[in-house]
């Protein structure tokens, strides 16, 4: 967003210019005795006024305090973001909180002061995948505010944690398209404006505490620049697409990566320029995908479709052991003794078949197994492992149906062994009727797709079906 600028002014901004000549996009919220016709609408006016309410805050104390200044302006002084973006910022927030107060109904008694409703909604709309991406992670939001309450204190909080999410947003740039990138920048920004407000004691130092970053332009030399710089050298390693997607990353895997507590243990807060996050050139200490990787080969077309060619297999299958039993109709034929239990080989070409998808799961993403992803790693090995097993368990079980029972008369062993065998089955196939319940009833999944419990990956491991999408 380019900033214009007022009547008279220069083709530049200037050092030092008066309130009145200060450049703006569309209100001038920095003047509210301006004549513009935005400025007639109470409630414009009154979300100006509200971000005015400095109050009692701390003042900055590297910084020269200028009566004029708001909450945005105080939050750009501790934590360094551009005096552009706190420009731009300011005009977005209050052309939201009136926009939002006009649409009222009914219309608050006092017009000319900001609801706390509305200031209540849009903070929780705006922060909505920050708390969603919390909640998957297990961590405790750092938004110290109750909903209940109503006090002034709490009202200029909140538009401290709306402004400072805006400002965050606001300065990042392309990390726009990494939204959990933006959660975990805001979520350790949040906890020292939290830790400002509260008027912590630096333990080091005896003083007030102060954000880990702060200056001129420091939330976009020390934040912005290392992510960004990382997000273009893995675009220019790319090669203009043409590259091999193992090759690279791009926006999706560097953003999963802040799908997991990792992020907080390794890249930490400051940012440690040092991690292995941004290693773009050495291979051996490198990560690489963190979701799905592309493999260019013929076998994607049963892989995308396995669940398709399972299908289909098994009831050719099972035409085919109808049909050579010679009956008129297949119900004739299923009344045969011997043809339903050779229906029975169904579970071994469906065990097969899973094996082939495990072992093309395990050779089209095994680049996606670091040092880091060690875990990733074994569950591909097991789901080899166990796939095969369940083949030779239903090789055996079959086999030991058919011992000793060749003619027409069936033993009361044999019919114990087809029970067996239904039971193994049973246990084969209830993971699967688990997953068709949870489709049919979406909320239970949506509410396993949203939670980050040890338990749910337990359950759901063989499928991988726990796909998260945090970010909107």
């Amino acid at each position: 967003m380019s900033l214009r600028y007022g009547p008279g002014t220069q083709s530049g901004p200037p050092q030092t210019v008066p309130p009145e000549d200060e450049p703006y996009n569309i209100i001038p919220v920095h003047n509210l005795l301006a004549d513009h016709p935005s400025l007639r609408f109470p409630e414009v006016r009154a979300a100006a006024a509200a971000l005015r309410a400095v109050g009692d805050l701390r003042k900055p104390p590297y910084a020269q305090w200028q009566p004029s200044m708001d909450l945005l302006d105080w939050l750009a002084l501790f934590f360094g973001f551009q005096q552009d973006n706190v420009s731009n910022q300011r005009e977005h927030l209050v052309l939201h909180l009136a926009n939002a107060q006009m649409r009222l109904t009914p219309p608050p008694d006092n017009i000319d002061t900001l609801d706390a409703s509305v200031l209540r909604r849009f903070r929780r709309k705006l922060l909505k995948n920050y708390t969603s991406w919390c909640s998957y992670l297990g961590k405790k939001s750092n938004i110290w505010i109750s909903d209940s309450s109503r006090s002034s204190s709490d009202h200029r909080r909140e538009l401290l944690y709306v402004g400072l999410y805006l400002l965050i947003w606001g300065e990042s740039a392309n990390l726009r398209f990494m939204p959990e990138c933006i959660c975990y920048i805001f979520h350790n920004m949040a906890m020292e404006l939290n830790k400002i407000l509260e008027d912590y004691i630096d333990e080091n130092t005896g003083q007030p505490v102060m954000p880990s970053l702060s200056g001129d332009n420091s939330f976009l030399n020390c934040v912005v620049k290392p992510i960004y710089e990382t997000v273009r050298a893995e675009v220019e390693s790319s090669k203009n697409g043409t590259a091999q997607h193992t090759a690279w990353r791009n926006y999706d895997d560097l953003n999963e990566y802040f799908w997991s507590k990792r992020c907080f243990q390794k890249l930490k807060w400051p940012i440690d320029v040092d991690s292995n996050f941004f290693v773009t050139s050495n291979k051996s200490k490198h990560i690489g995908k963190t979701g799905f990787v592309e493999q260019r080969s013929f076998w994607n077309l049963y892989r995308s479709f396995d669940r398709l060619w399972v299908m289909l297999f098994l009831f050719l299958q099972a035409a085919i052991i109808v049909a050579w039993e010679e009956r008129e109709y297949p119900w004739q034929a299923l009344s045969i003794r011997n043809c339903r239990v050779k229906i029975l080989t169904l579970f071994i070409t469906w065990s097969a078949m899973r094996f082939l998808q495990a072992l093309l799961d395990a050779g089209m993403q095994y680049s996606r197994v670091s040092r880091e992803t060690l875990g990733l790693g074994i569950r591909m090995v097991l789901k080899v492992v166990v796939s095969a097993s369940w083949i030779v368990i239903f090789a055996v079980c079959y086999a030991r149906i058919w011992q000793n029972n060749h003619g027409r008369r069936w033993t009361a062993e044999a019919d114990r062994r087809v029970r067996l065998f239904l039971q193994i089955a049973f246990v084969y196939v209830l993971p699967e009727l688990l997953a068709l319940a949870l489709f049919v009833i979406p909320w239970i999944r949506n509410f396993i797709e949203q939670r980050n419990w040890k338990i749910f990956d337990l359950l759901f491991w063989w499928f991988q079906s726990k796909s998260l999408l945090v970010g909107d």
